[in-house]
């Protein structure tokens, strides 16, 4: 009880130094570069003649080819062995396998039609054309609406990279339980019907949020928001899984799920950073502040753990990490480090208390999908809302704390929209596939393990 009371004394002595100084800090984000200034002072030159064709840069493009590499690495082997130490050792390979299928399924789905849905040429805000049908007309030109100083290409399997990564989050929430065939169907279904336009939505010529204004930098509506809410609607469609809240289901390998976290935050630098496309002071800044927030939310999970259930532990490090960079995801390119810092220990708090209710709300989130990736990128894009500023990014807009209530506002339409159409999409999707195929496996599959029961292998032969 006194460790307790010491520990919520030193918990609240840090808020309070942080709420005396990071105000300050943050008002001093406020202030334009000197380059931005000098900019402003600079007198309006007579019209400038016709812009020179668009050229390749090496830097640019070999920086995004390496963000690109880097953000393959969060899925493979990232995901896959953060997910896989926390099943249990009889379903290791099954959950390896979502995530390593899924590189190939949605690869191929990207190049013939998925990436024309999302970035081809609009079709009313809501979806793209088939007009880049198998990459035709994505070339290794620069494109003028994407990728001005790197091939269309690069872009393209850029964003690639993105749409492979989200579908593979939702995995979490129904591990240990999902017949393999049903899965397959499902995750095609999905990346078409629910990624594809969300991301058309958010970052595509034209997509109807674009339009309004919403800010994400690099996916928490896009992936985040869609992976966490369709999880929340699969882990209840599917069920809970035998013996669930009756016997142990505890990690198998932990310390594959902290090298599978560790990976995640060394390519979320790529998965940020890289949204720059530009190797340039953006991404940076974006580096900067991905990494600081991410710190600052493992430091407070770890404070969750700590205080109210007696012991920190190395599975909420791992896990506040995740959902500091998940929280700063929306928010890189537009927020300074000071800001980053309120929103990696939002993301900490929040994130780790939604995990905590999971068990009282009663639904069997095998991974904690929801309360990571759910809860954590709805905080970063409302935090988006509150903390984004001009003098990071000029091509952004200021949040409240910078004078501009009414962006909170369109992040909040972002993340109303978003949830509404990955929950409706997902639920219509599944109920379909568990009346066609049905969802899951059986039960004596179930008890044997999706290793052998799905693939006809061990993880483990001892």
């Amino acid at each position: 009880m006194v460790k307790t009371m010491k520990l919520c004394g030193l918990l609240v002595f840090i808020l309070w130094a942080m709420s005396v100084t990071v105000p300050l800090a943050i008002a001093a984000e406020e202030a334009p570069p000197a380059a931005v200034a000098a900019e402003a002072a600079t007198p309006v030159a007579p019209a400038a003649a016709p812009a020179a064709p668009l050229k390749i840069d090496s830097g640019d493009t070999a920086w995004m080819l390496t963000s690109s590499a880097l953000v393959l690495m969060m899925t493979i082997p990232g995901l896959f062995l953060f997910y896989g130490g926390l099943v249990r050792g009889k379903n290791a390979l099954g959950t390896i396998m979502h995530s390593f299928i899924i590189v190939a399924l949605i690869s191929v789905q990207w190049v013939l039609f998925g990436y024309s849905l999302s970035f081809g040429p609009d079709q009313g805000g809501i979806i793209g054309s088939l007009a880049w049908f198998g990459l035709s007309g994505v070339g290794l030109d620069p494109n003028p609406d994407y990728a001005k100083t790197i091939p269309h290409q690069a872009f393209m399997v850029y964003q690639m990279m993105f749409a492979i990564i989200t579908p593979a989050l939702i995995t979490g929430a129904i591990a240990e339980r999902a017949k393999f065939s049903t899965f397959i169907v499902f995750i095609l279904l999905w990346a078409t019907f629910i990624y594809d336009p969300l991301a058309h939505w958010v970052w595509g010529v034209k997509g109807w949020l674009r339009e309004m204004g919403a800010l994400d930098f690099a996916g928490g509506t896009v992936v985040h928001i869609s992976s966490g809410v369709s999880a929340l609607v699969a882990a209840l469609m599917f069920g809970k899984r035998a013996g669930y809240g009756h016997e142990p289901m505890p990690p198998h390998n932990l310390p594959f799920s902290v090298i599978g976290a560790s990976l995640l935050w060394v390519g979320w630098f790529g998965f940020n950073a890289g949204s720059a496309l530009a190797a340039d002071g953006l991404a940076t800044s974006a580096f900067v502040v991905t990494h600081t927030a991410t710190a600052a939310a493992a430091l407070a999970w770890m404070a969750m753990d700590w205080i109210f259930r007696g012991k920190p532990t190395v599975l909420g490090v791992a896990s506040g990490a995740v959902a500091g960079l998940v929280a700063i995801t929306p928010a890189s390119g537009f927020v300074g480090p000071m800001s980053a810092i309120w929103i990696g220990i939002g993301a900490g708090v929040l994130c780790s208390t939604a995990c905590v209710l999971k068990t009282k709300l009663g639904y069997d989130d095998s991974l904690d999908v929801v309360g990571v990736h759910g809860i954590g990128g709805t905080w970063g894009a409302l935090a988006t809302g509150l903390f984004a500023s001009k003098a990071i990014n000029p091509g952004g807009a200021d949040g409240l704390f910078f004078g501009n209530p009414g962006q909170l506002w369109v992040q909040f339409v972002a993340v109303a929209a978003t949830w509404i159409f990955a929950f409706v999409g997902t639920l219509i999707i599944l109920s379909i596939l568990k009346a066609v195929m049905g969802l899951r496996v059986s039960e004596e599959e179930e008890l044997m393990g999706l290793d052998l029961s799905q693939h006809n292998e061990k993880g483990y032969a001892l």
